[in-house]
């Protein structure tokens, strides 16, 4: 795994800082379905982004994400990723 550039902050520390702002939006309402919330806003830019390196083949997508192909297309239909 490559080490991250120290010049900027890594992506445990923005999630946190953006969960700590949400959590201050809630002016202490409990909220639901945080996992699923996170995993969402997380996990659909980041195949899209991947895809976007592999020039959209799935096979390089899948294998760079460290899932399976067929994983990875039903993530691309659960998340209505378009596909030039």
């Amino acid at each position: 795994m490559n080490k991250p550039n120290s010049n900027y902050p890594s992506l445990n520390t923005i999630i946190t800082q953006n969960l700590e702002s949400y959590f201050i939006t809630l002016e202490g309402e409990l909220p639901t379905e945080v996992h699923k919330m996170v995993i969402s806003q997380v996990e659909k830019p980041l195949i899209e982004f991947i895809l976007k390196q592999t020039e959209y083949n799935k096979s390089k997508a899948a294998d760079m994400l460290g899932i399976n192909r067929n994983t990875l297309r039903k993530k691309i239909q659960q998340y209505n990723i378009l596909i030039p």
